[in-house]
């Protein structure tokens, strides 16, 4: 088969370099991609915001599945110009990728199918949303309705920061997402990343997975896209993820099929544990990044057959199978990320091939001639397998002194909770 990936960040280069494994793959193409997915696909000088030049692409390159790793394309409709013309992709339409594409979309699902949730409440302007904001008080959570690239979230400590992100969302801070408001009641617990596969009417849970959201050590400094993940999630035991199956993945996607906008592609559940069981914090409608390098590195089914079979409905005939050891990764960004940074700067001594157990997948990276350059904030993933969480965490980090970037920093504790939990045990 002939494939083309749509992204150019980590989570492709880890799809990319899960699919590069499959016997039925032919040719892959990724646009716009990055210098690591350039080393298992073709890249491809596409402009993917231009739905029309991707249909062209795929019937001049006899393209037989489209697969679209980000956000945006998804909310943008592109799976659906491209089943309009003929072409089987892999995600999410339009108006099931609302899920992601709009918070208050997502509670209105969640009141209608009575799915665990924080309380919230919704607004069109900051004197309403201020009332509400000072009637409630801190902490408190103020998000940007739409798709703000992982920056529309405060979770606010005190009333002050609470009023200054309202504010900022409707002063323009997010564009068009900050037009709307939802701010939702502080949950307090352990957060936990869920995935599953929908294919409209089955769903397949995937691996779990916990993220580092907080810049800096000690789960301390502001809030990024991620700055490292491991997986499995200890939190996430096998009578929580039935629960969740039950009270969360199945009445969303039921609720969809209803509606008339059924769910296919990836469903990741952003959830709280807490006393009173799980909550669903968000929805997002595909792979989570970083969570999906170190899903990757455990996945042992052909992921090539896993989004066919979402994408054709036939979840109901498909299992996925998991290396039962623990994967983890460490997120190298610019220095300044997630604020202000330099773009340009050359990294050194990536030479060593990716192996089974250890893999560094590139986000913000680009070539120039024999250099790789930083292209972004969050720029390399350092991913490894071990046995244990500890053993994976030790992996990641010896790879990781082994690459010569000044100008970039990482966390030196991904991994803390669970292996705390490994020291209990």
């Amino acid at each position: 088969m002939k494939l083309l990936l749509i992204g150019s960040g980590g989570r492709e280069h880890a799809l990319a370099w899960a699919l590069a494994k499959s016997p039925k793959l032919t040719k892959l193409y990724a646009a716009p991609g990055n210098a690591g997915i350039a080393e298992v696909a073709e890249l491809c000088n596409l402009d993917t915001a231009d739905h029309q030049a991707v249909v062209g692409f795929c019937r001049d390159h006899d393209i037989d599945f489209v697969v679209v790793g980000p956000e945006a394309p998804l909310v943008a409709g592109l799976v659906d110009d491209l089943e309009a013309a003929s072409l089987k992709a892999f995600g999410p339409s339009k108006a099931a990728a609302q899920l992601e594409g709009s918070k208050a979309f997502t509670k209105g699902v969640c009141d209608e199918a009575d799915i665990p949730t924080a309380g919230y409440g919704r607004f069109d302007t900051a004197e309403d949303a201020l009332a509400y904001v000072r009637e409630q008080g801190a902490p408190i959570v103020v998000k940007a309705d739409g798709l703000a690239a992982g920056k529309g979230v405060v979770v606010a400590m005190t009333l002050r920061e609470a009023e200054d992100a309202v504010t900022a969302c409707f002063e323009g801070s997010f564009g068009e997402a900050g037009a709307e408001v939802v701010i939702e009641e502080f949950l307090d617990g352990e957060e936990a990343s869920f995935f599953v596969l929908s294919d409209g009417t089955n769903a397949l849970p995937l691996a779990t997975a916990q993220d580092h959201k907080r810049a800096f050590d000690g789960d301390e400094g502001p809030n990024t896209g991620g700055m490292g993940a491991y997986s499995p999630a200890p939190v996430l035991t096998d009578a929580l993820i039935a629960e969740v199956m039950r009270t969360i993945i199945e009445p969303t996607i039921a609720t969809l099929a209803k509606r008339g906008t059924p769910f296919k592609g990836v469903l990741y559940a952003g959830l709280m544990i807490g006393e009173n069981g799980p909550k669903l914090i968000e929805y997002n409608t595909r792979f989570g990044d970083p969570e999906c390098q170190v899903m990757m590195m455990r996945l042992k089914s052909d992921l090539l057959e896993l989004l066919l079979a979402s994408a054709e409905g036939r979840l109901d005939q498909t299992t996925a199978d998991w290396r039962d050891e623990a994967a983890l990764t460490v997120v190298m960004a610019a220095k300044g990320y997630p604020g202000s940074y330099d773009k340009g700067t050359e990294i050194r001594g990536l030479e060593t091939a990716a192996t089974d157990d250890v893999a560094v997948f590139h986000a913000g990276t680009k070539r120039d001639g024999a250099q790789i350059l930083a292209n972004g904030g969050r720029v390399l993933n350092v991913t490894a397998v071990g046995a244990t969480v500890r053993e994976a965490q030790q992996r990641a980090y010896e790879r990781i002194r082994g690459i010569d970037w000044p100008e970039g920093f990482c966390r030196s504790d991904i991994g803390w909770r669970a292996i705390a939990r490994e020291s209990e045990g």
